[in-house]
Order: structure tokens, then sequence, then C-alpha cells
């Protein structure tokens, strides 16, 4: 049992001013796994004063010495990894394998990658006679996600602390554990009081409170599009920045060329990572309408093949996160059946042997046509579906009729063909034939699917302002 009852404030673990508890569930068994306490607008402006004091000395360090307190978190995040990894699999249900291969390593990736950017990176730079300077935008408020918890806490923590910001994160209630662990890396490492503050809380009481504090000068959420909304208007009266990674219903392309077994195989499984839990899961899968028997065949063995069960063995596939989202999946996959798609596996309930726990049948769903609700929604599970197209200009506007627009991807041997539909499609991000895993770049979407970019240099970005130093190169005068 976990009991993480502390606040990180100002290089301290102190008591919220209000004590207020909540249990932590591990959704593998649904039992009670820990306790957290749960903070208030009082807690988030004792977290924002510490800030704001750090922040004066943290944003005039050196390079030098800020590569070196992130060398030194990247040394404990090391000796921490099992410990993460562990957490991760009993807050939110990851696979083991995937905690330790995935989950845990993108933590410890984005501060390498951070290091290796703030080497060469150029703050300053001479356009004429006028310096343009790139500063710290100040103290920064984060809140991050339960699906991939540690990789969205070190993917904004990471270029904010190589850029001289200070910090505020309220990682998900839903899942702490590792936001906790995170702070007690950061603790160890060194890092000044006041730089890094966390608080646990829940959106209403802790996340709206961040948004809204004078003393925050920006702010950084990653989440649904509907919590995302909310953070903008709390943000609103103080006119900070607001960055934002929200939701997703990715098309995934299919041209007539592609190597299907591959192409098809490989998009069900690459949903149902992480039980469906990823914003830019390829979710609405294109195929040609000729072909959409053969699709059936391989998307129906590929999605039974997968072993779905207790996350610490050796199942492929966990519990999705909470009871919330469980019946959340459970009525979109009934509504697909309702709206008339073609279940081809899973559907509602548990998978056979599985009483307990939030467990979801890995589900596919044919012939469906992108005016169902499946086709629209963002389910958040591990459920695909399959859209039949005649032609590739109709798959593209298919896969362009969406209010969000995070990721897309596309599969064809004719590379030309397939760059030329990339070039098409309104994503933050597309994958051609499977190509991904570049810490380097930008992450973020179009449309409803939030704005900024995070990841590699252009995460440093959001962290910046831009002032520009008028003469600072005198002119020299005529002879």
């Amino acid at each position: 049992m976990r009991d993480y009852m502390k606040f990180y404030i100002d290089g301290a673990w102190v008591d919220p001013i209000a004590p207020k508890s909540l249990d932590v569930i591990n959704p593998a068994n649904e039992e009670v796994c820990g306790h957290i306490s749960i903070g208030a607008a009082a807690d988030v402006d004792v977290a924002a004063k510490a800030a704001r004091k750090a922040f004066a000395t943290w944003s005039t360090t050196t390079r030098e010495e800020r590569l070196d307190v992130m060398q030194r978190i990247v040394e404990e995040y090391q000796k921490r990894y099992g410990d993460m990894a562990d957490a991760i699999t009993e807050e939110m249900g990851a696979p083991a394998s995937l905690a330790q291969r995935a989950q845990a390593a993108m933590g410890v990736a984005h501060f390498q990658t951070a290091i290796a950017i703030l080497k060469d990176y150029k703050f300053e730079e001479d356009r004429g006679p006028t310096r343009i300077v790139k500063e710290p935008i100040g103290v920064c408020g984060m809140i991050t996600p339960w699906n991939w918890p540690v990789n969205q806490i070190a993917c904004k923590v990471a270029p904010a602390l190589a850029t001289g910001c200070t910090i505020i994160l309220k990682p998900s209630e839903v899942a702490p554990f590792s936001g906790y662990i995170f702070a007690e890396i950061l603790h160890a490492a060194g890092v000044p009081a006041g730089v890094f503050n966390l608080i646990n809380g829940d959106g209403p009481g802790v996340g709206a409170a961040i948004s809204s504090h004078p003393e925050v000068d920006m702010v950084s959420f990653t989440g649904s599009t509907r919590a995302g909304i909310e953070v903008a208007k709390a943000a609103a009266p103080t006119v900070k920045r607001v960055a934002q990674e929200l939701g997703g219903k990715s098309p995934n392309i299919i041209l007539d060329d592609a190597d299907f077994k591959s192409a098809v195989g490989g998009g069900i499984k690459h949903v149902m990572t992480n039980s469906g839990q990823s914003c830019n899961a390829p979710t609405r899968m294109l195929v040609p309408g000729k072909r959409m028997d053969e699709v059936i065949q391989i998307a129906k063995a590929t999605a039974e093949s997968i072993t779905v069960g207790d996350p610490k063995g050796n199942a492929q596939m966990g519990p999705v996160v909470s009871e919330v989202q469980w019946n959340k999946i459970q009525g979109l996959i009934q509504k697909g059946i309702d709206e008339g798609a073609t279940l081809v596996t899973g559907g509602v309930g548990r998978p056979e042997g599985l009483d307990k726990g939030y467990f979801v049948k890995p589900t596919v769903f044919a012939n469906v046509t992108n005016e169902m609700t499946i086709a629209k929604e963002e389910i958040f599970g591990p459920v695909v579906s399959i859209l039949g197209y005649d032609t590739v200009d109709e798959a593209i506007e298919v896969g362009n009729d969406t209010e969000y627009g995070l990721a897309a991807y596309v599969s064809g041997t004719d590379q030309a063909a397939v760059r030329a539909v990339a070039s098409k499609l309104r994503a933050g991000q597309v994958s051609i034939n499977g190509g991904g895993g570049d810490l380097m770049a930008p992450f973020g979407g179009y449309k409803m699917s939030g704005n900024g970019r995070e990841w590699g240099d252009f995460g440093f970005t959001e962290f910046l302002e831009v002032k520009a130093v008028l003469g600072y190169t005198p002119k020299v005068a005529a002879e």
C-alpha cells in the first residue's frame, strides 16, 4: 500500500493546508492500492510563491549549471527506473513489459534529449543591429494525464528546466504514483528549492487554481479536449500562454499497394498497445472497399491473438485505467453495434476468464461510416473502426473529416504516392509506413487536438519568451 500524503513545495515534503485524502485504485483488481492527498487553491498559492521566488535565481543560471542539474536527474532516474516501471503498472495497468521498455523509458529519454539540445541551443542571435533574445517565460503550471504518466511529465519538465523556468506540477490523481517518484528523483538530484513543485489534486480543485493563478505565466496541459477548453477559459483572464495536447481520432490510410498483412496487422496492434489509451492511436483504419473482406480476416486474426490479463504477468494488454473509462468504452462499443457497424471481434463485457478488473476485449468494427459515433468520438480504448473507400481522394477527405488533427498514418509501397497523401492530411504528425520513435520530432495537433508543440527543440519554444533588443549593435557612423 502506497501512502503519498505530502506535497513537494519549495524543496520540502509538506502537509496539505486542508487535509483531504483520495483512494487510488489498481485497475487490474479494482482494489485500493494507495492514498494521496487532494490539494486546493491555497496549496497552489504557496507553490506559486515558492516558484516565483526561485525563478529569480534559476532563470539566471548558466547553461552549464542547468546541464549539471539535468544530468544528475538522469543519474537518479536510472537508480529508480525499476520503481518507476512498477508504479506505472500498478497505477494504470500498463503491462510490465510495456512499462519497462516504453513507459518508464520515455521519462529518462526526454531528459537525455533535452540535455543534447541544451548543449548547443541558441538563446541569442543578432539580426543586423537587433539582438533577438530567448528568455524563460517564468513560472509554468503543468497538468498531466494518466495514460503515459511519466512521459507527459518529462516532456514538459525537461525543456522547462533546460530553459530556466520554474514549475508547479499536477499529475493525474488517477495515476499519481509515478509523479510522486519523479518528485523524489528531482529532490535526490538536488534541484534547487522552489524550482520544481508538486501538488496532487483534481481538475476543479488544483488544475483550475494553477490555470487561473496570476503568478503562473504559462500552462502546459495534456488531456481531453473538454478539459483543455476549461483550462483555457480559466487562464484567459490572466492572458497567460496555454499549450495544449488534447484528443485525437487518427486516420490510418492503407493504400491498395500496401503490404496488407503488415499494415493492417500493425495498425491493429498499435491501437491495442497501452489498451488503446494513446491520444495518437490510429483508431480509424481506411482501406480500399473492394478489399474489405481480406482486411477483416487479417484484423480479426490479429486482434484475437492479443492476450489480455494481469499486467504483472505476460499479457500483452492490461486493463483500462478506471471504472469510469471502462463504462465509457462499453457504452461506445454498444453504440457501434446499435448503429449497424459489423462487429468483427470483441464486443461488450470483459474478456473470457476475467471477472474482475477493468479489462476490455480487443474490439474491431468493420463497414463503419464516418457518421457513426465510433468513427467520430475518441473512445480511448482498444477499439478499431475500419472504413472502406473507393478512391484515394475519398480516403483523404474522410481522414480529414474530424474535429481532431493530432496524428495520421499512411501505408503503401509507392513512396511518392504515400508522401502525396501525407502532405494532404491535416495533422500535426503523420507517420509513413510505420515510421516513428523520433524524440526530436515535434508532437502536437491541429484543430481541436490542441496548440503548441512538445518534444525536441520545438518543446523548448513553449517555455521561452522572445525579446528584441533594438540598436544592440550600433551602426558605424559614415566617414
